[in-house]
């Protein structure tokens, strides 16, 4: 069992990152590590209560000033 303090123990963030799909499982790798080591240092979270959720999302469900990313290309 471990104790923290109370600030400690209600510390734990939790990171949504939305990126349009194509990105590589190491350039993926590198967000989480490096949102987590921000997190840590900025909230004094401790690293284990840290979590990142990468949404992939589809290029056609992704709108920019009213057309698709996929259909601009991206």
């Amino acid at each position: 069992m471990h104790f923290y303090s109370t600030h400690r123990k209600l510390n734990m963030p939790f990171a949504q990152i939305y990126l349009l799909e194509g990105r590589t499982e190491e350039q993926k790798r590198a967000v989480i590590e490096k949102v987590t080591k921000a997190l840590v240092e900025a909230l004094d979270a401790p690293q284990q209560n840290v979590r990142v959720w990468i949404h992939d999302m589809p290029k056609e469900n992704w709108g920019i000033a009213g057309v698709s990313a996929k259909d601009m290309g991206r």
